[in-house]
């Protein structure tokens, strides 16, 4: 399974579409040994009243030990400097 975070962007072909981190979160848990990649927007607009940023989306990945593939095509710079911070930290 392949997930697509992103508030605005519609997903590509064979992605599911979350727009939360909370939806994402759900989706996750219910397909824990399914997940392929996980593509991440930063900012979410109004949905991020859900479960915040997708960096928080990234804390719960590590608090429970999920290093899935991850993709990021967020433009926004300083989001995406942050994530690939934590990327590089506990991703191995």
């Amino acid at each position: 399974m392949k997930i697509w975070l992103d508030d605005i962007r519609p997903a590509p072909e064979g992605h599911v579409w979350c727009k939360s981190v909370n939806e994402a979160i759900t989706v996750i848990e219910e397909n824990k040994n399914n997940i392929e990649v996980l593509d991440l927007d930063h900012d979410l607009g109004d949905f991020a009243k859900d479960g915040g940023d997708a960096i928080c989306l990234m804390d719960y990945l590590i608090e429970n030990e999920l290093f899935y593939t991850l993709n990021f095509h967020t433009a926004n710079l300083v989001g995406l400097a942050n994530m690939k911070r934590m990327y590089n930290r506990y991703w191995k």
